[in-house]
């Protein structure tokens, strides 16, 4: 067990954030050094760097807002149906015969809780692939929506739905998720059944790679938020909020939220994330792909037991990995690569600008140079400072005691096609 702080050579305390997390350490040095190993399989040259783009949709119900659900005669669960001989019948993904994901090279397509639906582009290397791309995925669903008269709208949040309105698709993952948010602190059903978003995900070099990214991703991330704020409603009413995707999350459950324990210490680095992972109750439990697991219910709530508690004394396989990892959503997310979370659900055209930007300060070493110089010294508490400002004071803000304008330009996000709208069929609305 890591003790609470250390002394140096003069006698003065040296304290690090992450030592006071998860104070028992109750996690499985085995399962740590899985992670761990995971983390470096997605090591690469930056001659090898390419990027992914993820974008949930909302289903609407064409002539009007009303929300398409995955049940509802015409709805999503047809479209979902008609749509998968287009994709690999190999990675087809279903529950108790409903059909709920599947992909081909290049293209993954799969559901949130509420319907949402979600296509996962990549790994792609220039604009072309993720343009080819997301023209492939309309091109194939398109004619099918307009069949069960559904259109796919690109907000942040449902446009005229109230949270309670909407029914989870059938997943038990999501069934343990609902009961789970349902008791922690705010918005947690908000965030599941009525919620968008766009990520970005890129590559790293290494450990210090990946950190240094990290570290720079989580304090820009929230300005750039801002700057691609896309979410004029909020419960069928305008949007109170100028960064209600970060203000959902960040209240929803810290302890997998938000900041990365520890992100801003010197020493911090994959191991701290791993335990930091294992460490958290789990809050869902997969053990469908655990051999040894011999039980009924493989997907349950798991409301106090961590990794430790529920998984054997061994390494853990790949799958068992990945159900881990997924049950922490951190504004960015370490798997074999990174995961920018910060964003809300974008139409092609601002996802694209949105995705060049992000390369051009992660992938341009100059660019990354300067900001990681410009935030050397920050802590957790002035990036927690820096997103409550954006968050109070919209366009006012001033993160970092610079102005956005000073921000769009340190960041190249002076044009963010902030003139497309989110839904075409209403081509004048626009968060304010």
């Amino acid at each position: 067990m890591r003790g609470g702080g250390r002394t140096d050579r003069l006698g003065a305390m040296t304290i690090h954030e992450f030592d006071y997390f998860h104070q028992d350490r109750s996690v499985n040095p085995k399962h740590v050094d899985s992670l761990v190993h995971f983390f470096e399989s997605g090591a690469k040259e930056p001659g090898g760097f390419g990027f992914g783009v993820e974008i949930e949709h909302l289903p609407v119900r064409v002539g009007g807002y009303d929300p398409v659900t995955y049940a509802e005669p015409d709805g999503v669960r047809e479209v979902m149906t008609e749509l998968a001989p287009l994709y690999d019948p190999d990675s087809l993904y279903e529950e108790d015969g409903k059909i709920l994901g599947f992909s081909r090279p290049g293209i993954a397509v799969s559901l949130e809780p509420g319907g949402q639906i979600e296509c996962s582009l990549g790994v792609a290397h220039s604009d072309d692939d993720f343009a080819r791309e997301y023209a492939q995925f309309r091109h194939d669903i398109d004619p099918i929506l307009a069949r069960h008269r559904i259109r796919l709208v690109n907000y942040g949040y449902q446009p005229r739905a109230h949270a309670t309105d909407i029914r989870i698709i059938p997943k038990p993952r999501y069934d343990a998720m609902t009961r789970f948010f349902g008791r922690t602190w705010r918005l947690g059903w908000n965030m599941m059944r009525c919620s968008a978003s766009t990520q970005v995900s890129i590559d790293y070099t290494g450990e210090a790679d990946a950190i240094a990214k990290m570290r720079v991703a989580a304090a820009v991330g929230p300005i750039l938020a801002l700057f691609f704020r896309n979410t004029p409603y909020f419960e069928g009413e305008e949007n109170p909020w100028p960064l209600l995707r970060q203000y959902m999350w960040d209240g929803l459950d810290p302890q997998r939220t938000g900041l990365p324990a520890g992100l801003y210490d010197d020493n911090y680095g994959w191991t701290e994330y791993a335990y930091d992972v294992l460490a958290t109750p789990l809050m869902s439990v997969d053990l469908t792909h655990t051999p040894e697991y011999r039980g009924d219910e493989p997907v349950r709530p798991a409301w106090h037991d961590n990794a430790a508690d529920v998984y054997p004394d061994r390494e853990l396989n790949k799958a068992e990995i990945t159900h881990i990892l997924s049950t922490h959503f951190p504004d960015v997310r370490l798997k074999n690569f990174l995961e920018l979370r910060h964003w809300d659900s974008l139409p092609f055209e601002r996802a694209q600008r949105l995705e060049q930007i992000v390369r051009g300060i992660f992938y341009d070493a100059p660019t990354l140079a300067s900001l990681e110089d410009f935030f050397a010294g920050v802590r957790s508490v002035d990036v927690v400072a820096a997103k409550a400002d954006l968050l109070a004071h919209g366009t006012e803000a001033r993160p970092y005691g610079r102005s956005l304008d000073e921000w769009r330009r340190a960041l190249h996000a002076e044009d963010t096609r902030d003139d497309v709208p989110g839904d075409p069929e209403h081509p004048d609305v626009f968060q304010k």
